[in-house]
């Protein structure tokens, strides 16, 4: 491991590989263990979670299911409450996928919200995006949805004096992979400091389909690419990402794309820039 891989990873806090099926069941513990104290800390009982699709969100909000049936069995307080999210853009174009992991996810209340009038409307009253060329367009306006699902999972929340839970992990944090203030907005985050591979394995413990957990990960926020793989984007694999997050050696040019990706979108991560 290079001082580098070090010092990413203990700055992401990356957990290491799971030594067997039983530190794999600990790490799920202790997640849910994580989402309890911040719900005690927080003094309030509810979750909000927008459910995608991915392994990412379905992981996380199966976590936040488990983790409030839990609750109320402990206090025998029904207020403990998961609630469910869709946030499509008009029609998902993997909808079969969000509804699957639904199924799978089984919150106790589920919603939906299309965002799509909303990113109309902001759309239209925007003068600088009508000079832009039609991919540039299409990149600022994927973020602004980003932002708007942030915006109603937070209005949700607040209607119901809950958290927003997000699904920012080790291998996307790492690649800056997220819209600030989009989906990188949350109260907690309980797959922080997973590499993308542990995520999966999770979402496989926990019982999910085989299909949604080997899905190819997507942002899915661009109208001229839809379900454009994260690894188009990124430039590297997944395995790659993941295997440079736990010390082990990969090509010079991952190395390098990893590092400088790291580097440019440090702005991300750290709190707003102050004098």
């Amino acid at each position: 491991m290079s001082n580098r891989q070090a010092e990413i990873a203990k700055a992401l806090g990356v957990v290491p590989p799971f030594a067997d099926t039983a530190a794999l069941s600990a790490e799920v513990e202790r997640r849910k263990a994580f989402i309890k104290q911040c719900l005690h800390n927080a003094g309030v009982k509810v979750l909000v979670l927008g459910i995608s699709g991915g392994v990412d969100s379905l992981t996380a909000g199966r976590l936040a299911q488990l983790t409030v049936e839990e609750l109320r069995a402990e206090t025998g307080d029904q207020g403990y409450q998961f609630i469910a999210v869709r946030l499509p853009y008009n029609v998902q174009h993997d909808e079969a996928d969000a509804a699957a992991s639904m199924a799978f996810i089984r919150a106790d209340v589920e919603d939906t919200v299309n965002i799509a009038g909303a990113v109309s409307g902001l759309s239209e009253q925007v003068a600088h995006l009508h000079g832009l060329t039609d991919a540039r367009r299409d990149f600022v306006i994927g973020n602004a949805k980003a932002r708007i699902r942030m915006v109603a999972q937070y209005t949700i929340a607040n209607a119901n004096n809950g958290l927003v839970i997000g699904t920012d992990h080790a291998a996307e944090a790492v690649m800056g992979f997220f819209t600030k203030f989009g989906d990188g907005a949350c109260d907690l985050a309980p797959l922080s400091g997973l590499v993308k591979g542990q995520v999966r394995s999770i979402a496989e413990h926990l019982g999910a389909p085989q299909k949604l957990v080997a899905k190819v990960p997507t942002a899915d926020l661009e109208e001229l690419r839809p379900g454009k793989p994260d690894e188009d984007a990124h430039g590297v694999t997944y395995a790659q990402i993941d295997a440079f997050l736990q010390g082990e050696a990969v090509s010079p040019e991952a190395y390098d794309i990893i590092v400088s990706t790291y580097d440019k979108t440090q702005h991300k991560r750290d709190l707003p820039f102050v004098p």
